[in-house]
């Protein structure tokens, strides 16, 4: 089967702030992050460089047709740049724009990335506007307009929420006020966190859709093959049904554990999801959602350890 990543990361350099502390590339795949060292990238990534280059050797090795790019304040703002990787690999990523919704005001540079045709919506990383910058609300008079823009330009919303129901009402509304924007939930609704539930029955409404970006990350204490990881899938397609749901990976924060082959094959591998369900899961309902075409077929190259 093809494969489509729904939920990935960018970017050339991290340089930015986050609850007033620093985010910036250090040395060998290293980043200060929130006042501590972290191991961003793989170790042999020196240049802190989260490159599509390096990214599309990933895919063609893992056979990954696509890929969806989302952004993050932890990663800075990357419009610059995925605009450029759209220009130059138009089917094999779909980049979604960011602004920094902490400020007011950015309305008219939401509205010109929504217009520019090489953004296929807006990504929100909702669980960040919660902390000490501040509460952001989603229903704000600011936020509800560039919905309705959205909307109108048939443009997707890409969010991942707080890992509570603090933010659901306000979704609930935008989704009843904007009812034919498209919506991906990103992080299979927090899947670990015990109001998990709520996040994922978002997807009862038509226009959403739930993402299982950074899966192998949340039952990163299990470690592959991530027995609980697949039981939650099950769970979520038992509550809201398999034709909503999207494999992501969280590349490249993920892959520091685990190579990018092994954060989607535990699926395939599974004897709990039919073979149906794992193609409507690893890419027909991405490749539904998000509009993708002429998805490239990649052959498997055997290791040398093979």
């Amino acid at each position: 089967m093809k494969i489509i990543d729904a939920h990935s990361h960018l970017w050339l350099s991290q340089d930015t702030m986050v609850e007033g502390l620093p985010i910036y590339t250090t040395a060998n795949g290293r980043s200060m992050f929130l006042g501590e060292e972290k191991q961003m990238l793989p170790p042999f990534m020196i240049d802190g460089r989260n490159s599509a280059e390096v990214f599309l050797s990933n895919m063609d090795y893992a056979q990954v047709s696509a890929a969806v790019v989302v952004q993050e304040f932890i990663d800075g703002n990357q419009n610059d740049y995925l605009r450029e990787v759209k220009r130059q690999h138009p089917n094999r990523f779909f980049v979604f724009g960011f602004c920094d919704y902490r400020k007011s005001g950015y309305l008219e540079e939401a509205r010109r990335l929504i217009d520019d045709d090489t953004f296929g919506g807006m990504a929100i990383p909702a669980h960040r506007m919660i902390g000490s910058d501040g509460r952001i609300s989603l229903n704000s008079d600011e936020m509800m307009q560039m919905f309705r823009y959205m909307e109108q330009r048939k443009k997707i919303l890409s969010i991942c929420l707080a890992d509570d129901d603090i933010q659901l009402g306000e979704m609930e509304e935008i989704i009843q006020e904007c009812p034919t924007l498209k919506v991906a939930v990103g992080h299979l609704g927090m899947a670990t966190t015990p109001g998990w539930r709520k996040q994922i029955e978002l997807a009862l409404h038509p226009q959403v859709f739930i993402e299982a970006g950074g899966i192998t990350w949340l039952y990163h204490d299990e470690f592959y093959p991530y027995p609980g990881a697949v039981r939650a899938i099950r769970q979520a397609a038992d509550w809201v049904g398999m034709d909503k749901l999207m494999w992501g990976s969280d590349y490249p924060r993920t892959i520091t554990a685990i190579t990018y082959r092994m954060s989607y094959d535990f699926v395939l591998r599974s004897d709990e999801l039919t073979e149906a369900e794992k193609e409507l899961f690893m890419y027909q309902n991405a490749q539904s959602f998000y509009g993708f075409r002429h998805l490239v077929s990649l052959p498997y190259i055997r290791n040398m350890s093979e």
